[in-house]
This record gives structure tokens, C-alpha cells and sequence, in this order.
């Protein structure tokens, strides 16, 4: 009676381990096909989201303009190891000073914010930014808590798109994130600016500039709902401190001022 109970204790001992095993060898994600509907909900939204700016906002082609922006962008991607083609960058002719990534890695320009740039280095700090963002997932993190997953499967497969995605859009291009995360993204970008040897100094320039200037709508410009925006600047300048910095420019001082005066033209 003895053997028989140790017997079978031994096979249910086994069994489980056999079944743990054969668990541990799956791969959920891809089982549950979670990665791939997550994937393609962000691509159905951010791609639902840009033709909604599409169609109501002044986008730039000039190839001018396209070229010598993604000339700021090349040495943050190269240096990165981030693949260029697979952001999608959009200038659009709006005098509000900002940024913002939309799900599916769509990245818009405002052309008030490149105006307002100082500094080509500024710009890059603030492209960087935003990249940062889109490699750590950030935008389908702030969405997901602000608005819903559940709203958000409605919004990539409903009849109502075009009233959430308006939603969305505000949502993504008038609130900041999380603390935590724009310290991330801050840090991120500080991180690609060293690597690319180009100076960081100016970004954190730009947003004491942005917290300074009391005559902007602050409901509208990239540093908006950041009362921390001088502190922002401070753990920047802070991280960089005894950091070797080059201070090597991508692009002439003249063909900056040149793009400048292009932007504001169009």
C-alpha cells in the first residue's frame, strides 16, 4: 500500500514537471498572438490619427525642407543604432512651438517649434525626445492609461474613428507624460545626443527658454504642462556634468538659419 501511495505521488510529481516544462517552452506572446493584435491596434491607430492631421492641417513637402530636417535626424539614428525608415516624420505648418510621436512611429513637427530653435542642437534635443518616446513604448503606455486599451481596440476597429482619433490627437499633442517617463525620454535623448557627439547643452537652453517666456500660449507648446520644465533643464545639465561633450554641428550655421527662414516661408 505503501509503494503503491510513493508511486503515484512520484508520477504526479512528474506530471506536473512534465507540464511545467512543456509550458516553459511556449512563447505567449506569440500563442496568445498578444504582441501581434497589441502591434497592430498601434499601427491601425497612429496611421487612423495622421490622416486625421492629414486632412485638416497645412503639411509640408517641400523637399527642401523634408531633406534638411532628416540631415538634423541621420547622425541621432546612425549613431543609435536607430533604423531611419522606420520613423515617420512629418512637418506641419503650425506656428505652435511642438512635438509629439503618434502611435505606429509617427513623429510630428510643428514648424513654430523649428522656428523657435535657437539652437540646431535645441531641435535635435527635442527629435531625440521624442524618439525616445517612440522606442519605449511611451505613446501606447499614455494612451492606454488616459484613455483605455478597451477604448482604444474600439477607436482601431470602430465606425467612430475619426471622433476618437480627434481625441487622441489631443490627447498626445496638448498633455505631458508621466514624470517618470519624460525624465526617460529626456535622459534618452541626452543619451543619443553624447553618442552622436552632438552638445545637449542647448536642449536644456531651450526649455529654461520655454519656462522664461511668459507670452507664449502655454497651452500650446512643447514644454506646456511641465512646471518642471527648469528642473528638467537642471538634471540634464546635471547628467552631462564632466561628461567630455563635443560640440560637433551637422549642419552649418548658415544652412540652419537657411531651413529657418524656408520653414517660416512655406
Amino acid at each position: 500500500m505503501i509503494q503503491k501511495t510513493f508511486l503515484q505521488a512520484v508520477v504526479i510529481v512528474a506530471a506536473f514537471f512534465l507540464v511545467w516544462f512543456g509550458f516553459s517552452q511556449l512563447d505567449f506572446m506569440k500563442f496568445f498572438k498578444v504582441k501581434e493584435r497589441t502591434e497592430n491596434v498601434e499601427r491601425k491607430l497612429g496611421d487612423m490619427i495622421w490622416g486625421q492631421i492629414e486632412d485638416t492641417e497645412d503639411v509640408i513637402t517641400n523637399d527642401t525642407i523634408v531633406k534638411q530636417l532628416d540631415k538634423l535626424l541621420k547622425p541621432l539614428c546612425d549613431a543609435n543604432d536607430i533604423e531611419r525608415d522606420s520613423l515617420k516624420i512629418h512637418i506641419v505648418k503650425k506656428d505652435d512651438i511642438n512635438a509629439f510621436a503618434l502611435p505606429n512611429n509617427h513623429l510630428v513637427v510643428y514648424t513654430g517649434l523649428i522656428e523657435d530653435c535657437k539652437r540646431q542642437e535645441a531641435l535635435q534635443g527635442v527629435l531625440g525626445h521624442e524618439i525616445a518616446h517612440i522606442e519605449n513604448n511611451h505613446v501606447m503606455k499614455k494612451l492606454s492609461k488616459e484613455i483605455g486599451y478597451s477604448v482604444l481596440l474600439t477607436a482601431a476597429g470602430g465606425s467612430k474613428g475619426g471622433q476618437m482619433a480627434r481625441e487622441i490627437l489631443k490627447t498626445l499633442s496638448s498633455s505631458a507624460y508621466d514624470r517618470s517617463l519624460e525624465k526617460e525620454a529626456d535622459i534618452t535623448s541626452v543619451k543619443y545626443m553624447l553618442k552622436a557627439k552632438i552638445d545637449p547643452r542647448p536642449m536644456a537652453d531651450f526649455m529654461y527658454q520655454m519656462a522664461q517666456d511668459s507670452n507664449i500660449n502655454k497651452t500650446m507648446y512643447w514644454i506646456a504642462d511641465h512646471p518642471e520644465s527648469e528642473e528638467r533643464a537642471k538634471y540634464i545639465l546635471d547628467f552631462i556634468k564632466g561628461k567630455k561633450l563635443k560640440n560637433k554641428t551637422t549642419i552649418s550655421e548658415k544652412d540652419w538659419k537657411t531651413f529657418q527662414e524656408q520653414v517660416g516661408k512655406e
